[in-house]
C-alpha cells in the first residue's frame, strides 16, 4: 500500500493491450517495474487485458487483481480488515505507458489521459496516432525533406475484395514488404517474393491491423540501423549511439522471430562509417522535433550501401525497454544505466506537464 503522506509520486506502469505485442508489453512493463527506484516513486502495475471488453486492473505484488475506476483512472486499495472502512484511493501523478500497439501507441490512451488531465510518458495524441499508421506517417516524413522514404501504397479494407495482385506487381518490383499499416514488432509482416504470396500476405496483415489498412512497401536492400532519442527534464535532447540489426539464419529481415527469439545480432554502437552514423543521428534529432515527439522514441532506417542513400522506415513511440532492447543498449553505450533511462523518461514527462500547466 502506498504511503500517501510521502512526497513520492504515484506512477502507473500501464501494460498489456489489444495487439499481438501484448507479451512484449508485459516484458517491458516488468523491466520498468523492477528497475525504477522505489525510494523515489510509488509504482503500480496497471494491466489492460487482451480482451477490449475486460476490466482494467491493478496487479499487486501478491498477484491480487484490483479493478481500475476508468472514470478517473484510480485504484481503491482495500483495508487490511476487509470491512470497507479506511480503504485507500490511489490517484496517479503519471502514467508510464509501456503498451506497444493498440491502445498505447496509437493515441487512444493518450486521448483518454488528456481528457483526465493525467500526464503520461509518451508522445501526445496527435503524434502517436500519426506515427502509429505507417501509411499516414510516411508522406508526412517525406514532406519534411530531411530523409528519403521508401515507395509505398496504402490499401484499405474496402479495396481487398477487388484487390488486383498483378496491378500491384506492375507498380512494385519483387520482393516487397506487406505489413499492417498500424502494426508493430513485425507481427503479420511478410517479405513477398512471388505473386502467389501476395494475396495471403495482404489478408494476414489486414487481420492484424485494427483499422483494416495494409501497407505495401518497396524492399530497400542494404543495412538496418536504429536510433533512440529522448528529451530530458532540463530540455536537453539526447541522441543515442546507433544500433545495427543483423538478422541470422532464416530471418531475412528484422521480423518478430529475429526481434524476440534471438535470430539476430544487435551491434551497438554500430560499426559503420562516422559519416553514416552522424547522418542517422542528425535526421533522428530533426524528426523528433518535426513530429512533435515526447519521451523516448526510436527511429528505424535502411541504408542502401550501393546508392549511399538513407531511407526512413518507421517511428516507434513506445520502443521496447527491456535490458535486451535496443534503446536501453544504446543508453548504456552513452553511459546511461537502464534505471537512469527510466528516471529520465519519468522526470521528463513530469517536467513537461509542469511547464504546460504554468
Amino acid at each position: 500500500m502506498a504511503d500517501t503522506t510521502s512526497s513520492k509520486k504515484n506512477i502507473a506502469v500501464v501494460v498489456g493491450g489489444y495487439s499481438g505485442e501484448y507479451d512484449v508489453s508485459i516484458s517491458t512493463g516488468a523491466a520498468i517495474y523492477t528497475n525504477v527506484d522505489r525510494s523515489r516513486y510509488n509504482l503500480y502495475k496497471i494491466v489492460i487485458p487482451r480482451d477490449p471488453k475486460a476490466a482494467w486492473y491493478h496487479l499487486t505484488d501478491s498477484s491480487q487483481e484490483i479493478p481500475v475506476d476508468r472514470n478517473d483512472f484510480s485504484v481503491t486499495l482495500p483495508s487490511s480488515s476487509g470491512s470497507g472502512e479506511n480503504n485507500q484511493k490511489i490517484k496517479f501523478d503519471l502514467a508510464y505507458i509501456s503498451i506497444h500497439g493498440n491502445p498505447g501507441e496509437n493515441g487512444v490512451l493518450q486521448g483518454y489521459f488528456d481528457m483526465l488531465g493525467l500526464p503520461y510518458t509518451s508522445c501526445g495524441f496527435y503524434a502517436s496516432s500519426l506515427t502509429a499508421n505507417k501509411g499516414h506517417c510516411n508522406p508526412v516524413v517525406r514532406s519534411f525533406g530531411v530523409v528519403a522514404v521508401a515507395k509505398s501504397r496504402l490499401l484499405h479494407r474496402t479495396q481487398v475484395s477487388s484487390f488486383d495482385a498483378d496491378a500491384l506487381l506492375r507498380e512494385f518490383e519483387l520482393p516487397v514488404f506487406v505489413k499492417p499499416a498500424s502494426g508493430g514488432s513485425s507481427v503479420a509482416t511478410t517479405k513477398v517474393k512471388s505473386r502467389e504470396q501476395v494475396v495471403q500476405a495482404v489478408e494476414d496483415a489486414m487481420r492484424e491491423d485494427g483499422n483494416g489498412q495494409v501497407l505495401v512497401e518497396e524492399f530497400i536492400a542494404g543495412r538496418e540501423f536504429d536510433c533512440g532519442v529522448i528529451r530530458d527534464a532540463a530540455g536537453k535532447l539526447h541522441v543515442f549511439p546507433i544500433t545495427e540489426v543483423i538478422p541470422h539464419g532464416d530471418s531475412e529481415y528484422f521480423d518478430y522471430n529475429a526481434k524476440y527469439n534471438g535470430s539476430s545480432s544487435k551491434v551497438t554502437p554500430a560499426e559503420v562509417e562516422e559519416e553514416v552514423s552522424d547522418r542517422i543521428k542528425d535526421v533522428s534529432a530533426q524528426l523528433y522535433d518535426l513530429l512533435d515527439c515526447r519521451g523516448v522514441v526510436r527511429f528505424d532506417y535502411r541504408y542502401d550501401t550501393d546508392k549511399k542513400q538513407l531511407y526512413f522506415l518507421e517511428v516507434n513511440t513506445i520502443p521496447g525497454q527491456t535490458p535486451e532492447s535496443m534503446v536501453p543498449q544504446q543508453a548504456r553505450a552513452a553511459g546511461i544505466s537502464i534505471a537512469e533511462l527510466y528516471h529520465m523518461v519519468i522526470e521528463g514527462a513530469l517536467a513537461a506537464a509542469a511547464a504546460a500547466s504554468r
